[in-house]
């Protein structure tokens, strides 16, 4: 028989636990287990994430070039347009009131038509929590004067509701005169001294022009222009006066 070659217990026990280490595999990595928690993710990174942005409110039409009023047309334009009105005599006042045109209508945060034009009109203009302007400047078109104090500015229909109704809104329904009354898109509301707007009142271009000449211009192709958009009528004399306000113009 061969001689037995003895390994020693210290050797042999050695061997084993190498064995059984290289059974269970590598070490796990981190974040390779299953319990392993994912890290969070980054804050603002989400795809469904949206910009913060100002609630929607309707939109008010700015003015454009040299105009202080939105929706105005040219002087060639106006007077076509002018030419194209019908022509005829002053209308009743029989059963006018300034109820019949809902003003101020609301415009959504808030702000109702009124506190609309006054943003729109001025500049540096800041609003309370109401919508109420709280501080700005306006320069009046009529008269040419720089007002600081809110107050002291009145929201002037182009066309005064009086006289829609003496020229075609004695006919219309609820609905188109609060349109009337509160239209953003047309040349009809302008933001004014209290002073300028209480003397003018109700009357047309015959019988009252800005004492401001140079906005004269202005004046005619807004004028025309809301009374072309609604359909109204003009008398003789207001056209007269219209003519002579659209000839100042430059182009």
């Amino acid at each position: 028989m061969g001689r037995q070659i003895g390994v020693p217990g210290a050797v042999l026990a050695a061997v084993l636990l190498a064995a059984a280490a290289g059974c269970s595999g590598p070490a796990a990595t981190s974040g390779g287990g299953g319990d392993a928690k994912p890290s969070a993710p980054r804050t603002g990174q989400s795809s469904d994430a949206k910009p913060d942005s100002k609630p929607d409110s309707k939109p008010d039409s700015k003015p454009g070039g040299g105009d202080v009023l939105p929706g105005m047309v040219g002087a060639d334009v106006a007077r076509t347009r002018l030419e194209a009105l019908k022509v005829a005599p002053v209308g009743t006042m029989a059963g006018y009131s300034r109820d019949k045109f809902t003003h101020w209508a609301q415009q959504g945060n808030k702000c109702d038509t009124r506190e609309v034009i006054l943003e729109r009109d001025g500049s540096g203009v800041t609003r309370d929590a109401e919508c109420r302007a709280v501080s700005g400047t306006w320069k009046s078109l009529y008269d040419g004067v720089v007002v600081t104090d809110a107050s002291k500015m009145d929201i002037d229909h182009m066309v005064p509701l009086a006289e829609g109704w003496r020229s075609g809104a004695a006919g219309w329904d609820a609905a188109k005169r609060k349109a009337f009354a509160n239209d953003l898109t047309n040349p009809q509301l302008l933001a004014v001294t209290a002073a300028s707007n209480r003397s003018k009142g109700d009357q047309s271009p015959d019988l009252w022009q800005p004492p401001d000449k140079s906005s004269w211009c202005q004046y005619g192709r807004a004028w025309t222009t809301v009374k072309s958009a609604y359909g109204l009528t003009v008398t003789e004399p207001e056209k007269k006066m219209l003519t002579t306000m659209l000839d100042t113009c430059t182009s």
